[in-house]
């Protein structure tokens, strides 16, 4: 079905064609039942006392009002992060913010946190309860005065709601966001976070979302913060600033963050490196060019517990999930494998 309006979607402004996506979402139409697969048993994991139906997940970027998680679930992920949500409603950064680079199969961004703020946000969870594992991502506002108060102010009104909650560091549309890759900011804020949690008394796990334009010197770095620090996951990666030179659309240049295709290898690569460093301490959440089984098998044996997508279901439409794990299920079966577990890290 989408291979057949995908034309016409296609010579849409890129923001309109998500906005109207949102909007049919909202009727909620499509039976679960269309997008189930046979022996999804052999991706089954438990992590932090959660069972995922399968390590497919929506990254965050395309529910980021959390208005229709419960359809996205519909389609067969094993979890949904919505977001990023800032403290304070904000429209983001003038458009146009949105480039589809359709023969690179890849988008550049520079949305800049849009949302509907906390409060709107939070009534409107509390309002349509949760289908499956729900991950929230927060972040600062743009004009904010502390940063890290927007984060705390996150978890305050979010720790009862969501299964787990990401701290987006890595954004490169909000400015200084990606300071806190720093060794001395990222420890202040990871420590405030975790006196915040003791206050509310919860265990809600916490996930860092990290850049992918970073050295090994800051890999090392990152990985001993966060086991220092408790941290549950990480998440790898975010968009990238960098990687323009092989492109093929005259948009390459855009400014903003490159996410699908050209970010796959890069995303591998790093998550190989955190994989050697974290020695099983921490999980790994992979994203970055997930639009295949092949994909994310190649997410899962460098390193990757989950992974993430969501550029490959804007060119591929929301049956992409189905065929991943299809797909996913059949490179299993032909190594011999139970459950995929078996191979995570294997490819390193």
């Amino acid at each position: 079905m989408f291979s057949f309006i995908r034309p016409a979607f296609f010579k849409i402004n890129p923001e309109l064609a998500h906005d109207l996506a949102i909007k049919s979402l909202k009727f909620n139409y499509l039976p679960k039942s269309f997008f189930k697969v046979e022996n999804e048993a052999m991706l089954e994991i438990s992590l932090f006392n959660k069972k995922f139906p399968n390590p497919i997940g929506l990254a965050a970027g395309f529910d980021k009002s959390a208005e229709v998680y419960n359809s996205i679930f519909k389609f067969g992920f094993g979890f949904v992060e919505v977001g990023t949500i800032t403290p304070l409603k904000q429209y983001g950064n003038p458009k146009p913010r949105i480039f589809r680079l359709e023969k690179d199969e890849a988008l550049i961004n520079r949305l800049g946190f849009n949302n509907d703020g906390y409060e709107i946000i939070k009534k409107r969870i509390l309002k349509n309860k949760k289908k499956g594992i729900l991950g929230i991502n927060i972040g600062p506002n743009k004009q904010t005065k502390n940063q890290e108060d927007d984060f705390i102010l996150g978890l305050k009104n979010f720790n009862n709601l969501a299964d787990y909650i990401t701290i987006n560091i890595s954004s490169p549309n909000t400015e200084n966001l990606r300071d806190f890759h720093e060794g001395k900011k990222l420890i202040e804020l990871l420590k405030i976070i975790n006196e915040e949690k003791k206050k509310k008394n919860t265990t809600i796990p916490i996930m860092l979302k990290i850049s992918p334009d970073i050295n090994d010197s800051t890999i090392d770095e990152i990985s001993e913060i966060a086991i220092d620090n408790s941290i549950t996951a990480l998440i790898l990666t975010n968009t990238t600033n960098t990687n323009r030179n092989n492109l093929i659309e005259l948009q390459k240049n855009e400014i903003g963050g490159l996410s699908g295709k050209p970010l796959e290898d890069i995303s591998n690569n790093i998550i190989k490196k955190f994989y050697k460093k974290l020695s099983g301490k921490i999980i790994i959440i992979g994203v970055g060019g997930v639009d295949s089984g092949k994909s994310a098998y190649n997410k899962i044996i460098s390193g990757a517990s989950l992974v993430q997508l969501y550029t490959g279901m804007i060119f591929k439409g929301p049956e992409v999930v189905k065929n991943i794990k299809k797909d996913l299920i059949n490179h299993l079966k032909n190594d011999g494998v139970k459950n995929f577990k078996e191979i995570i890290g294997q490819g390193i």
